[in-house]
């Protein structure tokens, strides 16, 4: 069942690829602990960054049910968001950790861990739906929230009017950020 909530496509139950279930279900009953199921997306509902993933690794996403969450990856990327402000914290350990993504949101193209780290085109294919969907739901807030911008953009340039002594290139970065949102309409 294609679930799409808060910007999310995901199905938690899917079993799809055969490959993937099955690879799944060794993987739990090798690791009991392990999540072993199709990973969710993780951060912000309303991202103003999105970070693509191509699959859960055995050991990080798969093992703890967060994107990037207990491997090598994961320690390089959350320790970048954190530098950036984009994360509350330098890594993340465990789903449950307090970690929080700030306007960034990472999505794994596969959401299920294929053996080998190697997806096969049919099973990214698969779960194409899954990312169109994320990304489509994403885009429908994106230009919601790109309409509500515009209108403080235009409330702001009507109070930036009283300086008249402010420098040329300000009123132009202002002017073409406002012609670009214009452009996306």
């Amino acid at each position: 069942m294609l679930r799409v909530a808060r910007g999310e496509a995901y199905d938690p139950g899917c079993t799809r690829c055969p490959r993937l279930a099955e690879f799944l279900a060794e993987v739990h009953g090798s690791y009991p602990d392990y999540w072993a199921r199709p990973v969710p997306s993780f951060g912000a509902a309303d991202p103003r960054i999105v970070f693509v993933g191509l699959a859960p690794g055995l050991h990080g996403a798969n093992r703890t049910g967060r994107p990037f969450t207990g491997d090598y990856a994961g320690e390089l990327l959350y320790r970048t968001l954190y530098e950036a402000g984009l994360a509350t914290r330098p890594e993340s350990i465990a789903a449950d950790d307090g970690l929080e993504l700030r306007h960034a949101r990472i999505i794994n193209s596969v959401k299920c861990v294929p053996p080998g780290n190697k997806p096969l085109p049919d099973e990214i294919r698969s779960c194409n739906a899954y990312l169109k969907a994320e990304l489509a739901a994403l885009e429908r807030q994106s230009a919601e929230l790109t309409a509500r911008w515009q209108q403080e953009m235009a409330h702001r340039e009507e109070h930036l009017a009283q300086f008249t002594d402010l420098p040329e290139a300000i009123w132009e970065a202002h002017r073409r950020v406002a012609a670009a949102l214009d452009a996306q309409d």
